[in-house]
């Protein structure tokens, strides 16, 4: 069962929305819906992109404040 969402969004955004779904053979309310869906999902507020995922624990150990002494002389700030 859906619901019906009234939003206010700008006109320029609307237009450019309905050319990407149309593109994309959706509609701007799936659009919606899935953005929404990932937004508010548990997983995704919990669990980082793989990207940043193997960086975990990376700087364990490490003194910050050399760190940051280091980065300034290597960049002169």
């Amino acid at each position: 069962m859906t619901s019906k969402l009234t939003l206010s969004v700008d006109p320029d955004v609307v237009a450019a929305a309905k050319k990407y779904a149309a593109e994309n053979g959706r509609s701007v309310s799936d659009l919606v819906e899935t953005y929404l869906a990932a937004l508010t999902s548990a997983a995704a507020v919990q669990a980082p992109p793989p990207q940043l995922a193997r960086w975990r624990g990376c700087m364990s150990g490490v003194d910050i404040e050399d760190h940051k002494a280091w980065l300034a002389r290597k960049y002169g700030a």
